[in-house]
C-alpha cells in the first residue's frame, strides 16, 4: 500500500516536472521556481540527506559512538525531554538569545549612527570600528566573570558584546556607504537636500530607513553565529538543572551520552531555522519596500 502510494506520488511529480522544464534542474543558472513543487523538491532533498545519514551509520563510515545514526538521535530527543528538562533548557537559551539581540540592536544602531553621521567621531573612531570584529571573544570569558561574577547577567553581557561587535561595524559601514559621494546611494542624500530638508528630515527619511533596512539582513545572518556564542556563554557557569541547550550538550558529551548531545545540536539547528524564518517575516513587516517586487506582482494578479 505504502509502496503504491509512493510510486504514484513520484509519477505525479515527474509528470508535472516535465511541464516545468525538468532539464532546468541540471542547467547552470537554471530557475529554482517550480511553483507548488518547490517545497516538495526541498522535502525530497531533506529525505535524501537523512537517508545518506542513515546509510553512513549503517556501514559505520564514522563510528556510531562518535556520530550516531538518525534513529538514535531522534530517540535521544525523547530522553532529553523526559530526563533532562529539554523544554526549560531550550526556552532558557531562546530567551537569552532574543534578549541579547534586543540589547545589541538597541546599542549598535544609535551608537553607530552617532559615530558615522558626524565627521569628527567618524574620522576619530569610525575608521577603526571594523577592527573589533577580530576580537577573539571566547578568550575573554575570564574577564567577563571578573567583571560580573558567576551570574546570569554575565552570560547575557557576554552575548550582547558578541553581537555588538558584529552589528556596530555594519551600521557604520552602511552610513559611510550612504555618505560616499562616489557611491550609487549618495543620490538619496543629494535629492532630499535639494528639496530643502533640514537635518531631522534627512535623518528621518533617509538615514534611518536606509541603515535599519540595510543591517536587517546582516542581523538575520548573524543568527547562526549568535547560537555559537549562546553555547559559549552557557558554559561560563552552571546553576541548577536549567542552564540552556549549550550546557546540556556539554554535559551530555562529558557523560558520553553521544546521541543526546547530537540531538541537542540538531535541535539548535531547527531553532535557528525557525528563528531565521521569523526574522524574515518581521523584516517584511518593518521594511515592506524591500519586497516591492513580490507585492507588486500580488497586486497585479488581483
Amino acid at each position: 500500500m505504502i509502496q503504491s502510494v509512493g510510486s504514484i506520488t513520484i509519477n505525479i511529480i515527474i509528470s508535472r516536472m516535465k511541464t516545468k522544464k525538468f532539464k532546468e534542474l541540471f542547467r547552470m543558472g537554471g530557475t529554482t521556481d517550480y511553483g507548488k513543487l518547490t517545497p516538495v523538491i526541498s522535502f525530497l532533498g531533506a529525505v535524501f540527506l537523512i537517508f545518506l545519514w542513515w546509510l553512513e551509520a549503517r556501514f559505520e563510515v564514522i563510528p556510531t559512538k562518535i556520530f550516531p545514526g538518525p534513529i538514535d538521535v531522534i530517540s535521544a530527543l525523547g530522553t532529553l525531554a523526559t530526563d533532562y528538562n529539554l523544554g526549560d533548557n531550550a526556552w532558557f537559551s531562546i530567551k537569552m538569545n532574543l534578549l541579547a539581540y534586543l540589547w545589541a540592536i538597541g546599542i549598535s544602531i544609535p551608537v553607530g549612527l552617532l559615530i558615522a553621521i558626524y565627521p569628527l567621531p567618524n574620522l576619530c573612531i569610525g575608521k577603526y570600528i571594523n577592527a573589533i570584529r577580530f576580537l577573539p571573544l571566547p578568550a575573554t570569558t575570564a574577564l567577563f566573570i571578573s567583571a560580573g561574577g558567576l551570574t546570569y547577567s554575565t552570560k547575557l553581557m557576554f552575548l550582547v558584546v558578541a553581537l555588538v561587535i558584529y552589528i556596530l561595524p555594519e551600521v557604520c559601514n552602511k552610513v559611510n556607504a550612504l555618505q560616499n559621494p562616489h557611491g550609487s546611494d549618495f543620490i538619496y542624500l543629494e535629492t532630499i537636500k535639494t528639496l530643502g530638508a533640514n537635518s531631522w528630515q534627512r535623518f528621518r527619511w533617509v538615514y534611518w530607513p536606509y541603515v535599519t533596512s540595510g543591517v536587517s539582513g546582516s542581523i538575520r545572518s548573524l543568527a547562526a553565529l549568535s547560537w555559537s556564542y549562546v553555547t559559549i556563554s552557557e558554559l561560563i557557569y552552571k546553576d541548577g538543572d536549567v542552564n540552556g541547550i549549550g550546557a546540556l550538550i556539554s554535559t551530555s558529551f562529558r557523560q558520553a551520552h553521544i546521541p543526546e548531545a547530537w540531538a541537542g545540536l540538531f535541535l539548535i539547528i531547527i531553532i535557528g531555522v525557525i528563528q531565521d524564518f521569523l526574522f524574515k517575516l518581521l523584516e517584511e513587516v518593518l521594511f515592506p519596500y524591500l519586497y516591492n517586487r513580490k507585492r507588486l506582482t500580488f497586486v497585479t494578479k488581483k
